[in-house]
């Protein structure tokens, strides 16, 4: 495992989303994590500049794309990933193997056609939980982390976690646990017993910061600082107490703004629709499948996920 990997984060203050470029620099092996597609939706107008970052970047650095790593199905933004693989594509897509299940319940959402595949053949790779991929001198274990889906990944490589929505900055917490297949339970096991195993140096690399309190992006912090001042699940806080928090928490939140869009592109490995007879695509969005928040709290991100 190479001990000169660098980091390079880009950060998309539209869905308060982190993407990173993980390499080394002397080899120019790199992986490339949580691409983002940018969208508007009162036009429903898409662009590449947040994927393009990231591109750009690789090219600018001369740097070999092995793999473009998925942590989950996201629903708050548009996968970037087949826009950069126009760029690169050598560069194998991966997913959790647990993708299928979250595949499985949102065919049924959007009603899509019976040809529509369950099986994750979308992707170029369904990892496996302890999988470890080598990207040249880069080395990727695949640590499963359900509870916000339950396709959620943790990606470690070298001294770094990376862990999608599962958890963010201590200051803001652990992600959402109501989206369909979303467990609170399976949340604290993931953290406590997964997560918190690993060396209290561990450094950990969140997939959004939403800045509470209006405070400048953060985006890396240790297992240590989790452990002793998440706001949510500090160490020793009761699973009991948390999924009483997590789940009431969730009742107050408003769905992401970009949800109904996002998740029937990204289950598909972030592919658009196909153009339909006069040429144009088309998204689908099903009325009234997720219920609005009842009690709107002003202290929280509409956005959060």
């Amino acid at each position: 495992m190479s001990t000169n990997l660098k980091i390079q984060p880009f950060y998309d203050a539209r869905t308060y989303t982190l993407t990173y470029v993980v390499y080394d620099p002397q080899t120019r092996d790199a992986v490339l994590i949580d691409p983002v597609l940018d969208y508007e939706p009162h036009a429903s107008a898409m662009w590449t500049e947040s994927a393009d970052r990231a591109v750009n970047f690789l090219k600018e650095h001369k740097l070999n794309l092995h793999y473009i790593l998925e942590t989950h199905a996201h629903a708050d933004h548009l996968s970037g990933a087949q826009h950069v693989k126009v760029h690169y594509p050598k560069a194998r897509l991966a997913i959790g193997a647990r993708i299928t299940e979250v595949q499985t319940i949102f065919k049924q959402v959007y009603n899509l056609p019976e040809s529509f595949p369950t099986d994750g053949s979308q992707f170029d790779l369904l990892l496996e939980e302890g999988e470890v991929l080598e990207a040249g001198s880069i080395k990727i274990e695949t640590i499963y982390t359900p509870g916000h889906t339950p396709a959620c990944s943790t990606f470690h490589i070298d001294d770094a976690v990376f862990t999608g929505d599962t958890i963010f900055m201590p200051d803001f917490g652990t992600g959402r646990c109501d989206f369909p297949g979303g467990s609170s339970q399976a949340m604290y096991d993931s953290i406590t017993n997964k997560l918190y195993s690993l060396p209290d140096e561990t450094r950990v690399f969140v997939g959004h910061d939403y800045q509470p309190g209006g405070r400048d992006v953060a985006f890396m912090t240790t297992i240590a600082e989790q452990k002793a001042s998440n706001v949510q699940l500090p160490q020793g806080r009761s699973e009991k107490e948390f999924v009483e928090m997590r789940d009431g928490r969730d009742k107050t939140l408003a769905a992401p703004k970009l949800l109904l869009q996002s998740l029937q592109v990204n289950i598909d490995a972030g592919s658009l629709p196909q153009p339909e007879a006069n040429e144009k695509r088309y998204l689908r969005i099903p009325v009234n499948v997720f219920r609005p928040a009842s009690t709107p709290d002003a202290d929280l991100t509409l956005e959060e996920v």
